[in-house]
Protein backbone atom coordinates (compact mmCIF):
# COMPACT_ATOMS: atom_id res chain seq x y z
CA UNK A 1 0.00 0.00 0.00
CA UNK A 2 0.85 3.24 -0.47
CA UNK A 3 2.80 4.76 2.66
CA UNK A 4 0.45 8.02 2.89
CA UNK A 5 -2.81 5.83 2.62
CA UNK A 6 -3.42 5.23 6.78
CA UNK A 7 -3.06 9.57 7.26
CA UNK A 8 -4.83 10.45 4.26
CA UNK A 9 -7.74 7.83 4.84
CA UNK A 10 -8.07 9.13 8.68
CA UNK A 11 -8.34 12.46 7.41
CA UNK A 12 -12.16 11.42 7.61
CA UNK A 13 -11.89 10.97 11.08
CA UNK A 14 -10.54 13.97 11.65
CA UNK A 15 -11.49 17.02 14.59
CA UNK A 16 -14.50 14.78 16.12
CA UNK A 17 -16.87 16.26 18.27
CA UNK A 18 -17.22 16.29 22.05
CA UNK A 19 -20.72 13.81 22.51
CA UNK A 20 -22.50 14.98 25.95
CA UNK A 21 -25.78 15.05 27.10
CA UNK A 22 -27.32 18.27 29.07
CA UNK A 23 -27.46 20.06 31.22
CA UNK A 24 -23.42 21.34 30.66
CA UNK A 25 -21.39 24.71 30.49
CA UNK A 26 -19.65 24.71 27.24
CA UNK A 27 -16.54 27.13 27.53
CA UNK A 28 -14.72 27.41 24.29
CA UNK A 29 -11.25 29.34 23.40
CA UNK A 30 -9.48 30.13 21.01
CA UNK A 31 -5.89 31.57 20.84
CA UNK A 32 -3.87 33.20 18.43
CA UNK A 33 -0.49 31.83 18.61
CA UNK A 34 2.29 30.41 17.26
CA UNK A 35 4.16 26.96 17.26
CA UNK A 36 5.96 27.46 20.21
CA UNK A 37 3.21 29.18 21.98
CA UNK A 38 0.53 25.83 21.00
CA UNK A 39 3.17 23.21 22.33
CA UNK A 40 3.84 25.45 25.55
CA UNK A 41 -0.02 25.78 26.17
CA UNK A 42 -0.78 22.20 25.17
CA UNK A 43 1.89 21.21 27.67
CA UNK A 44 -0.02 23.31 30.49
CA UNK A 45 -3.71 21.87 29.97
CA UNK A 46 -2.79 18.39 29.04
CA UNK A 47 -2.02 15.83 31.65
CA UNK A 48 -0.26 13.82 29.70
CA UNK A 49 2.51 14.16 26.48
CA UNK A 50 0.90 15.58 23.21
CA UNK A 51 2.22 13.98 20.04
CA UNK A 52 3.84 17.36 18.50
CA UNK A 53 2.10 15.56 14.73
CA UNK A 54 -1.19 15.67 16.07
CA UNK A 55 -4.10 18.02 14.71
CA UNK A 56 -6.47 17.83 17.72
CA UNK A 57 -6.78 15.35 20.90
CA UNK A 58 -9.41 14.91 23.57
CA UNK A 59 -8.27 14.50 27.04
CA UNK A 60 -9.39 15.44 30.65
CA UNK A 61 -8.94 18.14 32.71
CA UNK A 62 -9.68 18.12 36.61
CA UNK A 63 -12.46 15.74 35.83
CA UNK A 64 -13.60 17.34 32.88
CA UNK A 65 -13.69 17.11 28.84
CA UNK A 66 -11.31 18.72 27.30
CA UNK A 67 -10.57 19.37 23.14
CA UNK A 68 -7.94 21.20 22.00
CA UNK A 69 -7.53 21.82 18.03
CA UNK A 70 -4.18 23.14 15.98
CA UNK A 71 -5.25 24.95 13.36
CA UNK A 72 -3.14 26.60 10.87
CA UNK A 73 -3.46 30.32 12.70
CA UNK A 74 -4.75 29.06 16.21
CA UNK A 75 -5.31 26.53 18.44
CA UNK A 76 -8.49 25.82 20.17
CA UNK A 77 -9.80 24.64 23.32
CA UNK A 78 -13.20 23.13 24.37
CA UNK A 79 -13.78 22.58 27.92
CA UNK A 80 -17.62 20.90 28.98
CA UNK A 81 -18.30 21.21 32.15
CA UNK A 82 -21.77 19.16 33.54
CA UNK A 83 -24.07 20.90 35.40
CA UNK A 84 -28.05 21.00 37.27
CA UNK A 85 -31.00 23.27 35.68
CA UNK A 86 -30.77 24.71 39.02
CA UNK A 87 -27.46 25.96 38.87
CA UNK A 88 -26.79 29.91 37.84
CA UNK A 89 -27.53 30.98 34.48
CA UNK A 90 -23.78 31.79 33.76
CA UNK A 91 -20.73 30.40 35.67
CA UNK A 92 -17.03 31.45 35.05
CA UNK A 93 -14.82 29.03 33.79
CA UNK A 94 -13.44 26.10 35.91
CA UNK A 95 -10.17 27.64 37.83
CA UNK A 96 -8.26 25.16 36.91
CA UNK A 97 -8.37 26.08 32.96
CA UNK A 98 -8.25 29.58 33.70
CA UNK A 99 -4.78 29.11 35.76
CA UNK A 100 -3.45 27.50 33.06
CA UNK A 101 -4.27 29.55 30.35
CA UNK A 102 -3.57 32.79 32.12
CA UNK A 103 -0.34 33.50 30.82
CA UNK A 104 -2.07 33.35 27.07
CA UNK A 105 -5.15 35.48 27.44
CA UNK A 106 -3.94 38.22 25.51
CA UNK A 107 -3.48 35.86 22.80
CA UNK A 108 -7.13 34.97 22.83
CA UNK A 109 -9.20 35.78 19.63
CA UNK A 110 -12.51 34.42 20.49
CA UNK A 111 -14.25 33.70 24.04
CA UNK A 112 -17.64 31.62 24.27
CA UNK A 113 -19.70 30.37 26.60
CA UNK A 114 -22.57 28.21 25.65
CA UNK A 115 -25.11 27.03 29.02
CA UNK A 116 -27.09 23.94 27.22
CA UNK A 117 -30.40 23.35 28.61
CA UNK A 118 -33.44 21.26 28.40
CA UNK A 119 -36.73 21.96 26.70
CA UNK A 120 -38.16 20.72 30.13
CA UNK A 121 -36.59 23.33 32.12
CA UNK A 122 -36.44 26.10 30.36
CA UNK A 123 -39.29 28.53 31.40
CA UNK A 124 -38.98 30.24 28.13
CA UNK A 125 -38.55 34.02 29.47
CA UNK A 126 -35.05 34.89 28.15
CA UNK A 127 -34.72 37.73 30.32
CA UNK A 128 -33.43 35.60 33.27
CA UNK A 129 -30.48 35.09 31.20
CA UNK A 130 -29.50 38.92 30.52
CA UNK A 131 -29.66 38.94 26.87
CA UNK A 132 -30.85 42.56 25.19
CA UNK A 133 -32.86 42.29 22.16
CA UNK A 134 -31.42 38.48 21.51
CA UNK A 135 -31.68 36.58 18.00
CA UNK A 136 -32.82 33.09 18.35
CA UNK A 137 -33.34 30.12 15.76
CA UNK A 138 -34.69 26.77 15.52
CA UNK A 139 -31.81 24.59 14.44
CA UNK A 140 -31.47 20.99 13.41
CA UNK A 141 -34.65 21.02 11.91
CA UNK A 142 -36.38 22.24 15.07
CA UNK A 143 -34.68 19.48 17.36
CA UNK A 144 -33.36 22.59 19.22
CA UNK A 145 -33.41 26.36 20.01
CA UNK A 146 -30.38 28.93 20.56
CA UNK A 147 -30.18 32.29 21.51
CA UNK A 148 -27.99 35.14 22.07
CA UNK A 149 -27.41 38.48 21.75
CA UNK A 150 -24.22 38.85 20.56
CA UNK A 151 -22.68 41.25 23.37
CA UNK A 152 -19.50 40.87 25.43
CA UNK A 153 -19.36 40.55 28.71
CA UNK A 154 -17.28 42.22 31.40
CA UNK A 155 -14.91 39.19 30.81
CA UNK A 156 -14.77 39.49 26.91
CA UNK A 157 -17.09 36.43 26.66
CA UNK A 158 -19.92 35.89 23.61
CA UNK A 159 -22.72 34.07 25.08
CA UNK A 160 -25.50 31.79 23.65
CA UNK A 161 -28.15 29.58 25.32
CA UNK A 162 -29.39 26.29 23.73
CA UNK A 163 -32.05 24.43 24.89
CA UNK A 164 -31.97 20.48 23.91
CA UNK A 165 -35.82 19.04 22.40
CA UNK A 166 -34.40 16.34 20.88
CA UNK A 167 -30.80 16.03 20.06
CA UNK A 168 -29.28 12.83 21.08
CA UNK A 169 -25.58 12.92 22.67
CA UNK A 170 -24.10 12.67 19.35
CA UNK A 171 -26.46 15.16 17.55
CA UNK A 172 -25.91 18.22 20.40
CA UNK A 173 -22.28 17.51 20.27
CA UNK A 174 -21.69 18.36 16.40
CA UNK A 175 -24.79 20.98 16.50
CA UNK A 176 -22.74 22.87 19.45
CA UNK A 177 -19.18 22.66 17.46
CA UNK A 178 -21.17 23.87 13.91
CA UNK A 179 -21.54 27.21 16.78
CA UNK A 180 -18.32 27.27 17.62
CA UNK A 181 -16.58 26.98 14.58
CA UNK A 182 -19.29 29.68 12.66
CA UNK A 183 -17.96 31.64 15.99
CA UNK A 184 -14.15 31.50 15.73
CA UNK A 185 -14.30 31.50 11.90
CA UNK A 186 -16.14 34.69 11.74
CA UNK A 187 -13.45 36.11 14.38
CA UNK A 188 -10.38 34.96 12.49
CA UNK A 189 -12.15 36.17 8.83
CA UNK A 190 -12.43 39.73 10.27
CA UNK A 191 -8.61 39.64 11.50
CA UNK A 192 -7.96 41.52 8.22
CA UNK A 193 -10.25 44.52 8.37
CA UNK A 194 -8.25 46.54 10.48
CA UNK A 195 -5.79 45.74 7.44
CA UNK A 196 -7.81 46.87 5.00
CA UNK A 197 -8.42 49.94 6.24
CA UNK A 198 -5.57 50.64 6.94
CA UNK A 199 -4.78 49.96 3.17
CA UNK A 200 -7.40 51.68 1.74
CA UNK A 201 -5.95 55.34 3.21
CA UNK A 202 -2.71 54.13 1.72
CA UNK A 203 -4.44 53.13 -1.93
CA UNK A 204 -6.06 56.35 -1.78
CA UNK A 205 -2.64 58.24 -1.59
CA UNK A 206 -1.39 55.63 -4.69
CA UNK A 207 -4.35 56.70 -6.17
CA UNK A 208 -3.47 60.11 -6.41
CA UNK A 209 -0.10 59.27 -7.61
CA UNK A 210 -0.94 57.03 -10.81
CA UNK A 211 -3.23 59.79 -11.59
CA UNK A 212 -0.42 62.49 -11.48
CA UNK A 213 2.13 59.86 -13.45
CA UNK A 214 -0.62 59.52 -15.95
CA UNK A 215 -1.31 63.11 -16.29
CA UNK A 216 2.59 63.76 -16.84
CA UNK A 217 2.75 60.35 -19.92
CA UNK A 218 0.17 62.46 -21.17
CA UNK A 219 1.64 64.98 -21.70
CA UNK A 220 3.74 67.06 -24.66
CA UNK A 221 6.89 67.03 -22.64
CA UNK A 222 8.88 63.87 -23.73
CA UNK A 223 12.07 65.00 -22.10
CA UNK A 224 10.96 63.33 -18.68
CA UNK A 225 10.76 59.96 -19.66
CA UNK A 226 13.97 58.74 -17.40
CA UNK A 227 12.57 60.25 -14.07
CA UNK A 228 8.83 59.28 -15.15
CA UNK A 229 10.41 55.80 -15.28
CA UNK A 230 11.58 55.87 -12.41
CA UNK A 231 8.63 57.49 -10.67
CA UNK A 232 6.43 54.06 -12.04
CA UNK A 233 8.95 51.88 -11.11
CA UNK A 234 8.56 53.06 -7.10
CA UNK A 235 5.12 53.08 -7.13
CA UNK A 236 4.74 49.77 -8.53
CA UNK A 237 7.44 48.52 -6.10
CA UNK A 238 5.15 50.17 -3.26
CA UNK A 239 1.88 48.40 -4.46
CA UNK A 240 3.87 45.19 -5.13
CA UNK A 241 5.01 45.27 -1.40
CA UNK A 242 1.65 45.68 -0.12
CA UNK A 243 0.10 43.02 -2.25
CA UNK A 244 2.47 40.69 -0.84
CA UNK A 245 2.37 41.52 3.02
CA UNK A 246 -1.81 42.04 2.86
CA UNK A 247 -1.84 38.92 0.19
CA UNK A 248 -2.56 36.01 3.04
CA UNK A 249 -4.52 37.55 5.04
CA UNK A 250 -6.79 38.23 2.47
CA UNK A 251 -7.21 34.56 1.31
CA UNK A 252 -7.52 33.19 4.74
CA UNK A 253 -10.52 36.03 4.87
CA UNK A 254 -12.10 34.43 2.16
CA UNK A 255 -11.30 30.92 3.61
CA UNK A 256 -12.82 31.32 6.72
CA UNK A 257 -15.76 33.44 5.44
CA UNK A 258 -16.71 30.28 3.31
CA UNK A 259 -16.78 28.18 5.90
CA UNK A 260 -18.83 30.42 8.53
CA UNK A 261 -21.64 30.50 5.68
CA UNK A 262 -21.29 27.10 5.50
CA UNK A 263 -22.19 26.20 8.80
CA UNK A 264 -24.73 28.88 8.80
CA UNK A 265 -26.39 26.29 6.30
CA UNK A 266 -25.37 23.44 8.38
CA UNK A 267 -27.51 24.67 11.24
CA UNK A 268 -30.68 24.16 8.57
CA UNK A 269 -32.29 27.24 10.76
CA UNK A 270 -36.47 28.52 11.31
CA UNK A 271 -38.05 31.07 13.04
CA UNK A 272 -38.72 30.89 16.57
CA UNK A 273 -41.09 33.60 17.87
CA UNK A 274 -40.53 36.79 16.62
CA UNK A 275 -37.09 36.90 17.19
CA UNK A 276 -34.32 37.91 14.15
CA UNK A 277 -32.44 34.55 13.12
CA UNK A 278 -28.84 34.06 14.46
CA UNK A 279 -27.63 33.50 10.48
CA UNK A 280 -29.61 36.78 9.50
CA UNK A 281 -28.12 38.41 12.22
CA UNK A 282 -24.51 37.11 11.36
CA UNK A 283 -24.46 37.57 7.58
CA UNK A 284 -26.21 41.13 7.83
CA UNK A 285 -23.42 42.00 10.12
CA UNK A 286 -20.69 39.93 8.98
CA UNK A 287 -20.96 40.10 4.89
CA UNK A 288 -19.95 43.62 5.03
CA UNK A 289 -16.61 42.83 6.66
CA UNK A 290 -16.12 40.03 4.04
CA UNK A 291 -17.01 42.23 1.08
CA UNK A 292 -15.47 45.44 2.05
CA UNK A 293 -11.88 43.34 2.38
CA UNK A 294 -12.90 41.48 -1.09
CA UNK A 295 -13.39 45.12 -2.40
CA UNK A 296 -10.13 46.41 -0.97
CA UNK A 297 -7.99 43.28 -2.43
CA UNK A 298 -9.77 44.19 -5.30
CA UNK A 299 -9.01 47.63 -5.41
CA UNK A 300 -5.07 46.85 -4.90
CA UNK A 301 -5.02 44.05 -7.28
CA UNK A 302 -6.38 46.41 -10.33
CA UNK A 303 -4.01 49.26 -8.92
CA UNK A 304 -1.25 46.67 -9.71
CA UNK A 305 -2.25 46.29 -13.41
CA UNK A 306 -3.11 49.76 -13.71
CA UNK A 307 0.87 50.75 -12.64
CA UNK A 308 1.82 48.17 -15.18
CA UNK A 309 0.11 49.17 -18.05
CA UNK A 310 1.19 52.74 -17.21
CA UNK A 311 5.15 51.44 -17.15
CA UNK A 312 4.00 49.66 -20.64
CA UNK A 313 2.37 52.49 -22.37
CA UNK A 314 5.52 54.93 -21.49
CA UNK A 315 8.03 51.91 -22.53
CA UNK A 316 5.85 52.26 -26.02
CA UNK A 317 6.30 55.86 -25.78
CA UNK A 318 10.18 55.82 -25.53
CA UNK A 319 10.40 52.79 -27.85
CA UNK A 320 8.57 55.23 -30.65
CA UNK A 321 10.56 58.42 -29.79
CA UNK A 322 13.47 56.28 -30.20
CA UNK A 323 12.22 54.67 -33.42
CA UNK A 324 11.77 58.16 -34.72
CA UNK A 325 15.37 59.19 -33.23
CA UNK A 326 17.18 55.85 -34.78
CA UNK A 327 14.91 56.87 -38.27
CA UNK A 328 16.65 60.42 -38.26
CA UNK A 329 20.02 59.06 -37.54
CA UNK A 330 19.91 56.79 -40.32
CA UNK A 331 18.46 59.63 -43.32
CA UNK A 332 21.44 61.60 -41.98
CA UNK A 333 23.75 58.46 -42.03
CA UNK A 334 21.80 58.25 -45.86
CA UNK A 335 22.57 61.49 -46.93
CA UNK A 336 26.09 61.43 -45.59
CA UNK A 337 26.60 58.85 -47.45
CA UNK A 338 24.95 60.19 -50.79
CA UNK A 339 27.21 63.06 -50.46
CA UNK A 340 30.02 60.97 -50.24
CA UNK A 341 29.23 59.28 -53.37
CA UNK A 342 29.46 62.65 -54.95
CA UNK A 343 32.67 63.78 -53.56
CA UNK A 344 34.20 60.78 -54.24
CA UNK A 345 32.36 61.21 -58.06
CA UNK A 346 34.12 64.43 -58.19
CA UNK A 347 36.99 63.33 -57.48
CA UNK A 348 37.32 60.34 -59.43
CA UNK A 349 36.98 62.76 -61.80
CA UNK A 350 39.80 65.02 -61.15
CA UNK A 351 41.77 62.35 -60.89
CA UNK A 352 41.29 61.10 -64.50
CA UNK A 353 41.94 64.45 -65.54
CA UNK A 354 44.93 64.91 -63.39
CA UNK A 355 46.58 61.23 -65.15
CA UNK A 356 45.58 62.25 -68.95
CA UNK A 357 47.60 65.38 -67.77
CA UNK A 358 50.32 63.99 -66.50
CA UNK A 359 50.07 61.03 -69.39
CA UNK A 360 49.98 63.72 -72.19
CA UNK A 361 52.40 65.29 -69.97
CA UNK A 362 54.56 61.90 -70.19
CA UNK A 363 54.06 61.70 -73.99
CA UNK A 364 55.05 64.85 -74.89
CA UNK A 365 58.20 64.56 -72.88
CA UNK A 366 59.06 61.21 -74.68
CA UNK A 367 58.02 62.92 -77.91
CA UNK A 368 60.34 65.82 -76.79
CA UNK A 369 63.00 63.20 -76.29
CA UNK A 370 62.88 61.69 -79.66
CA UNK A 371 63.05 64.94 -81.39
CA UNK A 372 66.38 65.91 -79.83
CA UNK A 373 67.48 62.01 -80.78
CA UNK A 374 66.86 62.99 -84.73
CA UNK A 375 63.62 61.40 -85.01
CA UNK A 376 62.06 62.95 -87.84
CA UNK A 377 58.44 62.97 -86.41
CA UNK A 378 55.86 65.36 -86.97
CA UNK A 379 53.82 66.40 -84.40
CA UNK A 380 50.61 65.54 -85.76
CA UNK A 381 52.11 62.13 -86.57
CA UNK A 382 53.28 61.67 -82.41
CA UNK A 383 49.78 62.98 -81.57
CA UNK A 384 48.01 60.43 -84.03
CA UNK A 385 50.53 57.49 -82.72
CA UNK A 386 50.05 58.41 -78.69
CA UNK A 387 45.87 59.40 -78.29
CA UNK A 388 45.45 55.34 -78.83
CA UNK A 389 48.13 54.23 -76.27
CA UNK A 390 46.73 56.87 -73.59
CA UNK A 391 43.14 56.04 -74.13
CA UNK A 392 44.18 52.21 -73.30
CA UNK A 393 45.93 53.62 -70.18
CA UNK A 394 42.65 55.45 -69.22
CA UNK A 395 40.47 52.53 -69.52
CA UNK A 396 42.40 50.11 -67.94
CA UNK A 397 42.92 52.82 -65.19
CA UNK A 398 39.11 53.28 -65.06
CA UNK A 399 38.67 48.91 -65.15
CA UNK A 400 40.97 49.62 -61.80
CA UNK A 401 39.01 52.10 -59.52
CA UNK A 402 35.49 49.57 -60.96
CA UNK A 403 36.57 46.49 -59.21
CA UNK A 404 38.49 48.10 -56.33
CA UNK A 405 35.07 50.06 -55.65
CA UNK A 406 33.09 46.45 -56.19
CA UNK A 407 35.26 44.91 -53.70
Amino acid sequence: MHPQRLILHNELHARPSLYFDEPAHVFHLAFLVNDGQCDTLLSRCCPGPVDPDAAQGITELEGYALKWERHAEFLTLTLVVPSSSHEPCWSPPPKALMDRVEPFMQHVINAVQIVVRTDTSFSGDLSVYGFKDPSGSCIGGGDATVWSDFRLNDDGTNRFLFINKRLNAYRLGRMIRRLLEIETYRMMASLSLITAKALSTQLNVFDKTLVNLSERNAGPDTGNAKALLTDIANLSAQVVSSSAKTRHRFSATQAYAQLVFERLGELRESHVGDCQRLGIFIERRFKPTVRYCAVTEQRLEQLAESVANLGDLLQARVQVEMEEQNSEILNSLNARADTQIKIQRAVEGLSIIAITYYLLSLFKLFYSGLHVMGADISARDAMLAMTPLALCVLLFILIRIRKAKEH
